[in-house]
């Protein structure tokens, strides 16, 4: 006699799904073994370690022991904090990837920014003394070369070809673990940095687990290929919490032949000052719906003045490129080579106008400040070199005409400790307003020894004084 079994009842979608899953579906639609990848880029990835030495870290004023530092057993024998500084070395961790065989590589400019002593380690346990080439604010890239032959280097890929939900591959030091591996996938291209200084810089926003000591690495993408260079995280905490951001290997790439060739970065300038178009704007201005870059200003000297765009113009197409935020066009723009002769699309007066307009220049400031720099300015009064804006520079930051001269060179003690670096723009002296370097050395050159001078100092796009003091002169 049969026994009856208990019946199972399957509804119709799941079994459906369950044919698609097993026999329709992609093989690519499963996670991704990510093995053989790794075994094969991974000779290419290295570790940096920047150093500031003791020695140089006190003669540039750079505080010796921060006070959450300071281990508790010594706050209770030697007080509390504030107690005098024990010169020391200081070490800061990153990645980086090799790019030639002939020893040259990329990582962050944050990384190795200010070191006295670069090392770069492999996989292999080889360690090499590297130097800076150049370096890049806009970009926040480094290129460095290291003193070696047949190198492993890595297989540039096209980060123009990133797609949102495309599997991406991680590899660093986080933490100082060196080499490890991290996945995730590409969740927006075309982001928008928040930080100050970095609009040419189209970012790739993936969910790839980054943290500190992954500043620098490679981001590969399922070829093994590397798309971009892990740079920020978007935290509350200070750890990750999902959302990573990777400069594109194609604008990294772009600087990094400029750096190697003149040692700055030019970029293309059309002189116009942008902001966002809103639905109020929009509607006012006749627009279908918010899109474009609404034109409020112009620099002096703009090309895009001289070709005929005019103020309440809104730019909505470059070189045939629809531009649906104002933030999509500094990249465009930037990535153009100076005298390029391109085509733009504004809406005006209820029509979309095409004007042709030649790309001007953005010189970028020399790309690392020389040693000859610094040590001029070690013997200037307050421990600085400054020269002279160019036109370029004004419109970049937004100043008038004579306004302002740019920090090439920070040594002085007081100046480190007032946190000044270089690129900076100082506006005033005490009371006095700054529009040359000649005027800046007159304003400075009777400062008291010991009586600090309060500069007014500009850094992207906030301005706060600062107070310095003039070095004796037996320093």
């Amino acid at each position: 006699m049969m026994t009856n079994l208990p019946t199972l009842r399957i509804p119709v979608w799941t079994l459906l799904a369950a044919v698609w899953i097993g026999l329709v579906a992609p093989a690519g639609a499963q996670p991704p073994d990510f093995t053989g990848l790794v075994e094969r880029v991974s000779p290419a990835v290295v570790n940096i370690e920047a150093t500031r030495t003791a020695e140089a870290a006190f003669r540039q004023g750079a505080p010796q022991f921060e006070d959450e530092e300071i281990p508790e057993i010594f706050r209770r024998f030697f007080g509390q904090p504030g107690m005098p500084a024990v010169p020391r070395d200081r070490t800061s961790s990153g990645s980086g990837f090799i790019l030639s065989q002939d020893g040259y590589l990329l990582t962050n400019r944050h990384v190795v920014d200010g070191a006295d002593q670069i090392v770069v380690r492999l996989v292999d346990r080889r360690e090499y003394d590297a130097e800076v080439i150049g370096s890049d604010a806009q970009t926040d890239i480094a290129l460095l070369r290291i003193q070696g032959s047949d190198l492993p280097a890595v297989a540039v890929g096209d980060s123009d070809a990133l797609r949102p939900g495309e599997w991406v591959v991680a590899i660093g030091s986080p933490f100082g673990f060196d080499h490890s591996v991290t996945a995730g996938i590409v969740s927006a291209v075309g982001r928008t940095s928040r930080m100050s200084g970095q609009q040419y810089v189209p970012f790739i926003q993936t969910d790839v687990p980054i943290n500190r000591g992954n500043s620098g690495g490679p981001l590969f993408n399922t070829r093994g290929e590397v798309v971009g260079i892990n740079s920020q995280i978007f935290s509350n905490t200070g750890g990750y919490m999902g959302v990573s951001f990777a400069i594109p290997i194609e604008v990294a790439m772009n600087s990094v032949q400029q750096l190697k060739h003149t040692g700055r970065v030019s970029r293309g300038l059309l002189g116009v000052n942008i902001q966002e178009v809103t639905r109020e704007m929009a509607q006012s201005l006749g627009l279908s719906r918010p899109r474009g870059a609404l034109v409020f200003g112009f620099s002096e000297d703009s090309a895009a003045s001289e070709a005929g765009v005019q103020l309440g113009d809104v730019i909505v197409s470059y070189q045939g490129r629809p531009i649906l935020r104002s933030s999509d066009l500094p990249p465009m723009v930037g990535a153009t080579a100076p005298g390029t002769k391109v085509s733009l699309e504004v809406f005006r007066d209820g029509r979309t106008l095409k004007i042709p307009v030649s790309i001007g220049a953005l010189e970028g400031p020399p790309a690392t400040a020389r040693a000859e720099d610094r040590e001029r300015a070690a013997g200037t009064p307050l421990g600085l070199v400054v020269q002279d804006l160019t036109e370029a520079q004004r419109t970049e930051l937004g100043l008038e005409k004579g306004e302002g001269v740019i920090v090439t060179a920070v040594s002085g003690i007081s100046a480190r400790r007032a946190g000044l670096q270089e690129g900076d723009v100082i506006l005033m002296v005490g009371r006095d307003k700054v529009d040359s370097e000649r005027r800046f050395r007159e304003l400075i050159a009777g400062a008291e020894p010991d009586r600090p001078v309060m500069l007014l100092v500009r850094r992207g796009e906030q301005s706060q004084f600062v107070a310095v003091t003039p070095r004796k002169a037996e320093d």
